[in-house]
């Protein structure tokens, strides 16, 4: 399962990133996010930073721990999780345009076991659905959270 979603921002790609790469705050950011923590801080960037978030997920909480494993500052990371089967794959990417950025959010679910694969074709249609529409919700919250804390005013 391929997912992508993208939000326009109207700010400096610096004022993005500094959003969506402060991943110690995310759950004060990004609305679904309950609860994270941070296991393992690399000693400087991104690469490496691995934590522990719980959020709200068709209607119930789940827990992943999920780590960076490539980051370019002020263009993208790639993370990584695994479970129930699977291995999940996503990036944020920062596209800069004149006076605004587009934050482009993708996903990969890669099933593993032949129970994940099973059920990624049972369900493929409903899952892809349901997270266009987790994404474009964090996407609108990291928006939101970039306006704010840089005083950006889009009237």
């Amino acid at each position: 399962m391929n997912v992508q979603q993208s939000i326009i921002i109207p700010a400096k790609k610096e004022q993005v990133w500094r959003v969506i790469s402060d991943i110690r705050h995310a759950h004060q950011h990004i609305s679904a996010i309950k609860s994270l923590v941070i296991i393992e801080q690399p000693k400087e960037g991104l690469k490496g930073l691995k934590w522990q978030e719980t959020r709200s997920m068709f209607g119930k909480d789940a827990t992943e721990t999920m780590w960076i494993t490539e980051s370019q500052t002020n263009v993208f990371y790639k993370t990584k999780a695994q479970n129930h089967g699977c291995d999940y794959y996503s990036e944020m990417k920062i596209v800069e345009g004149k006076d605004q950025c587009e934050l482009i959010m993708g996903f990969t679910g890669v099933p593993q076991s032949l129970f994940a694969k099973i059920m990624a074709k049972l369900m493929s249609r409903f899952m892809t659905e349901q997270l266009k529409k987790t994404m474009q919700e964090d996407l609108k919250d990291i928006k939101s959270a970039v306006l704010a804390i840089h005083n950006l005013n889009t009237e």
